[in-house]
């Protein structure tokens, strides 16, 4: 491996369900049961809602040992789910309807995020993917962020996951995406004439009480407050660990590819940018997005086969160009984890079978 290769990590969102696929009360449970078991590698952690688990990989270097922890470590979960009689769903939101919300975890911050921010916690039943790349400090940071902003909607629709929700079709690939967007700081990010410029919006929220801390800056794509990382948080939880994997190389290839780059920065005004995404979020990798650099709509394979083209020396320098266009081409070509949900609800008109689907 090149030593000049940048790092990154996977976080992984998920939904502990019962038996019948309705949301449970059982992610403390779960985590806590996953962690006690020997030779876990990476990190579990508890949620916003009881109904959550979270795990996160170590720092990774290759595809093939990101996708061997995120592989372990919803295998880990899964086994502590079973043990105790539920299942472990990774998907983007529920697709059963609940009678009612799930009990926020019985955390001082989630507690005062939760009395805070109202129903805003109390029904942000969404779970998503996070990727963390290395970047050298937050001024570079701030050149990467603006100059991967036109490809968030590629990024999204590679991981949609989320189309069946409350018992019927949303018309959406990604309805999680909507569903997050209600939280003040969640969206695009606009392009940041400097780091001073980001700083500022961050303490305007601060002041204002749309965010209580800095951890709750939820652009799609945010300086990270806990590691030296550019924060990649677009996505679904992927329907499958290489899926996640998938959007972390390209994520990576975007970041490496930016910091060589030393161009202009695209000019693309968030309101342009948020009619993509939403475009984006509804039609998922086998529909059409707007390409980043023309605005015209164009299918999502070709985008992506251009991200691939524009990213090829960044890929293959990490030894991830074949697993990039291979993963791809399969993920064309047998639809994502939304067009999955869609074929099975099509096929037995139930929301439960698009649970047993994904818990597999």
């Amino acid at each position: 491996m090149n030593p000049d290769v940048l790092t990154f990590g996977v976080e992984e969102e998920f939904f502990v369900v019962d038996r019948r696929g309705h949301l449970s009360q059982a992610g403390d449970d779960v985590v806590d049961a996953a962690e006690a078991a020997e030779d876990v590698q990476g990190e579990l952690q508890h949620e916003l809602n009881l109904s959550q688990a979270e795990a996160a990989t170590d720092v990774c270097s290759t595809h093939a040992e990101a996708l061997r922890q995120l592989s372990g470590l919803r295998e880990d979960l899964a086994k502590a789910a079973r043990t105790r009689g539920y299942r472990l769903l990774p998907a983007g939101a529920p697709p059963l309807a609940e009678t009612e919300p799930p009990k926020i975890t019985p955390n001082p911050r989630y507690q005062r995020m939760a009395e805070h921010f109202g129903a805003t916690a109390w029904t942000s039943l969404t779970c998503g993917c996070h990727v963390h790349v290395a970047i050298p400090d937050k001024a570079s940071g701030i050149e990467v962020l603006n100059r991967v902003r036109p490809w968030l909607p590629a990024l999204l629709a590679i991981t949609a996951n989320s189309a069946i929700v409350d018992g019927y079709d949303t018309g959406y690939a990604s309805w999680r995406y909507h569903q997050w967007s209600r939280w003040p700081s969640a969206g695009p990010p606009p392009r940041f004439a400097s780091l001073d410029e980001y700083e500022s919006i961050v303490d305007g929220w601060l002041r204002s009480g749309a965010i209580l801390d800095r951890g709750m800056i939820y652009w799609d794509v945010r300086l990270s407050e806990k590691q030296p990382t550019l924060e990649f948080r677009i996505s679904d939880v992927a329907a499958t660990p290489t899926e996640a994997v998938l959007l972390a190389v390209l994520a990576r290839a975007l970041v490496a590819t930016a910091l060589a780059d030393g161009g202009p920065t695209p000019m693309l005004s968030n309101e342009v940018l948020r009619g993509r995404l939403w475009r984006a979020s509804k039609e998922g990798v086998t529909g059409s997005c707007p390409h980043p650099r023309t605005g015209d709509l164009e299918p999502v394979k070709a985008v992506l086969d251009d991200l691939i083209s524009l990213t090829a020396p960044a890929l293959e320098a990490a030894g991830d160009l074949d697993f990039a266009r291979e993963t791809t081409a399969r993920l064309v070509a047998e639809g994502g984890g939304a067009d999955r949900q869609r074929r099975v609800f099509a096929e037995k008109s139930r929301a439960d079978a698009v649970v047993d689907l994904l818990t597999g």
